[in-house]
């Protein structure tokens, strides 16, 4: 079988860039091809590489857009979108690039998923796919995600990290995560996620914007994390003068979990400071807070084999006396 396509391949390419009427059969041959219930990992191969071709040679082709598509789901609609061990490593030119113009166009899920597929599995640092971030961060106002493309856009967010966004702008990019509504479970790397959500976090703009949802995963993130994440991290004090001032106590008690996970006075004396001060004032406001606190270390406790920071019973019991104190 897969003599015979390769044998086909050369076949095709050559109708390519051949005449009018060799380029009359291509569409014939895909159609087959599209129908093929059984299919070797080097088709993927091999149709990637007839997606470079057919850009190559798109002025001699009177539906290169056809061919291209057809390509692209001879290529990869087949593959599982879970297994990212069932993709090869792909070979990318200069040409296959050109290919997001015609794509997301289409407005067509599974054809954009397509796309989105090849350069994350075979992800390479030539492809751009930070050149999608413009038309990734508005998708979901005029595409209904299918699950498949859900999987491949938050992947995509993943591999381009934040960074990669912020020419877009923080409120589409939240905006885009608010659509994606992201668990643990669909992400391949928990460390890049906790990274993202911390870098948005940076500015006043992205602590105003970031949903609750992701205030709690940034939480479950750090428990996840916690102990390979202080070396690459830097903790941010402005974000709990901002939390304080706006008022925003569900995602202050979140940055709390955050901060005793990440950054607790005995691994980072700079929080100390901002501990005593914030804990109390949040106690005041949620007088539930220590609970939800106390189970948060206490998983990360569980999860890392470390026994509660001493600073957490010290500083959480003298919040709790102030609170109390405060309302008697």
């Amino acid at each position: 079988m897969e003599q015979i396509l390769h044998q086909l391949s050369k076949a095709i390419r050559s109708a390519i860039v051949g005449t009018k009427t060799q380029c009359k059969l291509i569409p014939h041959a895909l159609h087959d091809l599209i129908e093929l219930k059984t299919r070797p990992i080097c088709l993927t191969e091999i149709a990637y590489d007839w997606c470079s071709v057919i850009c190559e040679n798109r002025q001699s082709l009177e539906d290169w857009e056809g061919l291209l598509l057809a390509s692209l789901e001879i290529g990869f609609r087949h593959l599982d979108s879970q297994d990212l061990d069932t993709i090869p490593m792909l070979t990318h030119t200069e040409h296959h690039p050109e290919m997001v113009d015609v794509v997301f166009k289409t407005q067509k899920s599974e054809v954009i998923a397509d796309l989105l597929h090849a350069w994350t599995m075979g992800y390479s640092l030539f492809i751009p796919l930070s050149a999608c971030t413009g038309r990734l961060v508005c998708l979901h106002k005029f595409v209904p995600f299918s699950s498949r493309l859900r999987r491949f856009v938050i992947l995509s967010v993943e591999l381009i990290g934040y960074e990669g966004f912020k020419g877009v702008g923080t409120e589409r990019f939240v905006g885009l995560l608010d659509h994606l509504h992201v668990t643990v479970e669909d992400m391949e790397n928990v460390h890049e996620w906790l990274r993202l959500l911390l870098e948005i976090l940076r500015t006043s703009e992205g602590t105003q914007l970031l949903s609750h949802w992701y205030w709690e995963l940034l939480v479950e993130l750090a428990i996840l994390c916690s102990l390979l994440s202080r070396h690459y991290v830097t903790y941010n004090p402005q974000i709990v003068t901002f939390l304080a001032e706006a008022q925003e106590w569900s995602k202050l008690e979140c940055w709390m979990g955050t901060v005793w996970v990440l950054w607790p006075p005995e691994a980072d004396g700079i929080t100390e400071e901002d501990l005593g001060r914030s804990i109390p004032l949040l106690f005041r406001q949620r007088p539930g807070a220590f609970q939800k606190l106390e189970r948060w270390m206490e998983r990360w406790s569980q999860r890392n084999d470390k026994n509660l920071p001493e600073s957490f019973q010290r500083i959480c019991k003298q919040a709790q006396e102030a609170a109390q104190h405060d309302t008697s």
